[in-house]
């Protein structure tokens, strides 16, 4: 026997003997009672032990065919540690598929154990693990009626790492899913993410299980899976393991929770924001310059996802080589031998398809369409600052991303600016409604837009339309406050942000200046331009401005977003009458004020609008 194997089974037989082994304990948070669910139970080895891992722990156990011996004694010394240290709610305890067969498991040991120890059955949750293939079903079918009958809970666990789960979800019925931690950070950030949690979050609805998403690391991911729903959470974020963890809820988590507001899905952060090359980024280890045929033979060898290897030379890309390209001519006689120790250079692409990651995805397309053939099946390389290299994108996932936008466009954005149209605004203050907390709601319209798009033309004014989306998307923030474009010259903003009144002003500000900009210098410094008004009458005409009606939406005071819409189109008009007293105050037909801030007052608790011009 290998020396190092046999030194592994006698540490592990030490540890088990002399109960060395460490429980740590993982908290849970149940989203919905805004307390702790309960706790995984986790081990380690003992401190300085070459075992001291878990994988190496358990790994050196299944070598040693101890596997059963060491989760029983994982299973007694976690319920001990609980016990001892009077943790509150439920206790999820690992447990492989073959262990729920353990007569130890089965015979009454653990239940005589719980008894001792003055722990509930109905406290335990059994969390199967997908560390072995199932060949035995029916018995652990009939294994788990034995323990549901004996008061236990069941919970799978990294639902979306492998395809037997799923079936393990739909033949077990389980009370607890575990979302795989692969799909839980970044998904605040990723919209692919957001809606493979939205379909496991639709089926646990389905089969009436509680999701858990492991892995929150993000106080972004947190408030994500917060707000969709999930009903648990677990990871960095909220606490490490540990072994004697807090009986509380950490102070900062409460303050998230307590906080509560309503962050926007990725799908609405993406939404009239132009995508790039960036999204579409796989981040593939480069191969080095002076690599050998062979190195890059074993690359693809090793890994069958592997369709095309960039090429480097120091962080430059210089090169693009094809797997089936070069396995074609490894696959003719004596080529392996002849070239295998060659450059990579003979069998590489020199002249590949290289983006700045600031590309956008129309003219990503556009360079595709016009590009040799070969660059479809290739793909391309996508670089950052100063040509270094970053990753490669496909055609695939680009042709998925122009699909995935022009369905996206024709649901639910506007084609002009496509930001989220009516339908998306409705369901969104719905959404807000629903959580029961106050916001701010703020309906803005272009003045003197018409004259201005009749004179100088459509395309002048949808680019003044255009540049009003692109400013209130900048004076917002992206993380809590939601953009939507209503139509025409007319966009809707639903703030979360404390400093509302500052943004709006700060929109008015900078559309008036952008405005000033635009206009020829003559124009600019009359502040206007003649023309023919409705009746055909030669007259002059200011240039554009914004008017702003706010409504301060506190809890309970609207049911739907029918009444917010119209409260919020009330003090649109109030914005834009504001707007003309300020123009005929000045007294001339020469000029006119920045714009206008209505904010309706008198529903919040208050007796009076309070209007403000700039």
């Amino acid at each position: 026997m290998n020396p190092c194997i046999e030194n592994e089974q006698d540490e592990l037989a030490r540890i088990v003997r002399e109960g060395l082994l460490q429980p740590v304990f993982q908290p849970i948070v149940d989203f919905r009672a805004r307390a702790l669910l309960g706790y995984e139970a986790l081990i380690r080895g003992p401190l300085h032990s070459p075992l001291q891992r878990p994988d190496v722990l358990f790994s050196a156990a299944r070598a040693a065919g101890l596997g059963l011996d060491l989760e029983h004694a994982c299973r007694e010394a976690s319920l001990r540690a609980f016990a001892r240290l009077q943790l509150p709610g439920r206790l999820f305890l690992n447990i492989s598929p073959g262990a729920l067969l353990d007569e130890r498991l089965m015979n009454g040991t653990t239940r005589t154990l719980l008894g001792e120890l003055g722990i509930a059955a109905n406290r335990l949750v059994i969390e199967l693990t997908e560390n072995e293939q199932i060949t035995d079903l029916p018995g652990i079918h009939e294994a788990l009626l034995h323990y549901r009958g004996r008061g236990f809970q069941i919970a799978i666990d990294d639902l979306g790492e492998g395809f037997a789960n799923l079936r393990m979800w739909s033949e077990i019925r389980p009370e607890f899913v575990k979302i795989d931690k692969h799909f839980v950070h970044g998904i605040a950030d990723d919209r692919i993410k957001y809606h493979f949690v939205r379909a496991m979050q639709d089926l646990g609805e389905i089969c009436n299980a509680a999701l858990i998403a492991e892995g929150i690391e993000r106080v972004e991911d947190f408030e994500c899976i917060r707000d969709m729903g999930i009903a648990c959470g677990q990871g960095y974020f909220i606490a490490r393991p540990d072994k004697a963890p807090a009986r509380q809820l950490p102070a900062e988590i409460a303050g998230v929770l307590e906080r509560h507001r309503v962050t926007l899905s990725p799908t609405a952060l993406h939404a009239g924001r132009t995508r790039t090359a960036r999204l579409l980024l796989r981040a593939i280890e480069p191969v080095a310059s002076g690599a050998s045929n062979e190195c890059v033979f074993a690359r693809f060898e090793a890994d069958a996802s592997l369709e095309v290897l960039p090429v480097v030379d120091g962080a430059r890309p210089i090169g693009l080589i094809n797997r089936h390209s070069m396995v074609d001519r490894f696959a003719r006689p004596f080529q392996k031998e002849l070239f295998g120790r060659k450059s990579c250079h003979q069998f590489m692409d020199p002249s590949p398809l290289v983006v700045d990651q600031n590309a956008t995805i129309p003219e990503l397309a556009m360079m595709l369409s016009v590009a040799p053939r070969h660059y479809l099946f290739d793909g391309f390389i996508i670089t950052g600052d100063g040509g270094r290299y970053l990753g490669i994108g496909s055609s695939h996932d680009l042709m998925a991303m122009i699909t995935e936008m022009q369905i996206s466009a024709a649901r639910y954005a506007n084609p002009l600016t496509q930001l989220p149209g009516n339908v998306p605004i409705n369901e969104h203050i719905d959404r807000m409604l629903a959580t029961g907390n106050g916001f701010v709601v703020a309906y803005l319209d272009i003045d003197n837009f018409k004259p201005y798009n009749d004179t100088f033309g459509y395309r002048r004014g949808d680019d003044v339309i255009q540049l009003l989306g692109q400013l209130i998307c900048e004076a917002v923030d992206g993380r809590q406050d939601f953009v939507g474009h209503i139509g025409g010259d007319d966009f809707f903003v639903v703030f979360q942000s404390a400093d509302w009144e500052a943004r709006s002003w700060a929109i008015v500000e900078r559309f008036a200046e952008a405005m000033a900009t635009m206009a020829d210098d003559e124009l600019h410094a009359l502040g206007g331009y003649m023309a023919e008004n409705r009746r055909g009458e030669l007259v002059f005409q200011a240039l554009p401005t914004l008017s702003i009606g706010v409504v301060r939406v506190a809890p309970g005071e609207y049911e739907s977003h029918r009444e917010v819409a119209a409260a919020a189109a009330t003090a649109k008009k109030q914005a834009k009458k504001l707007a003309k007293q300020a123009a005929a105050d000045q007294g001339a037909v020469r000029g006119s004020a920045h714009g206008a801030v209505f904010v309706e007052r008198r529903r919040a608790g208050g007796d009076t609008a309070a209007p403000r011009l700039n």
